[in-house]
């Protein structure tokens, strides 16, 4: 394992992943009804890579303290904002557009120096993705 990576909890980890694979343009390494392993495309320093990301469903956390509040279908995400910089932003939100996620920001280039457009995947988490302008 990497020094830091991510896991997300979904309802569906084979839709979520065919979204982050047709979205965000993630290679998608396994995906079954309980898990699956991503590889996100990034851009450090202008060099291309990929870091990991874990989608576990729901059932996975049955024995854990957030149960109640994943089968209630509380929002997710809501406060937290997963970046990728070196995706190209008007494709990621034409291609969100087109699976019928909502696009909470188009692309736009930024006063920090990125064009970033913001996407929500299926279970309501934000990727602010761009390239730096």
């Amino acid at each position: 394992m990497p020094a830091f990576s991510a896991n997300l909890l979904v309802r569906d980890p084979r839709l979520s992943a065919g979204w982050y694979r047709d979205v965000l343009g993630a290679l998608v390494r396994h995906a079954d009804e309980t898990f699956a392993a991503l590889e996100l495309p990034v851009a450090l320093a202008g060099v291309p890579g990929r870091v990991p990301l874990m989608l576990h469903a729901d059932l996975t956390y049955r024995a854990h303290a957030w149960a109640g509040e994943l089968a209630d279908g509380v929002r997710r995400g809501l406060g937290a904002e997963l970046r990728l910089l070196g995706v190209d932003p008007d494709a990621v939100a034409a291609a969100a557009q087109d699976q019928g996620s909502p696009v909470l920001a188009g692309a736009a280039d930024k006063p920090h120096g990125w064009r970033e457009c913001v996407v929500e995947d299926p279970d309501g988490y934000a990727w602010a993705v761009g390239v730096p302008i």
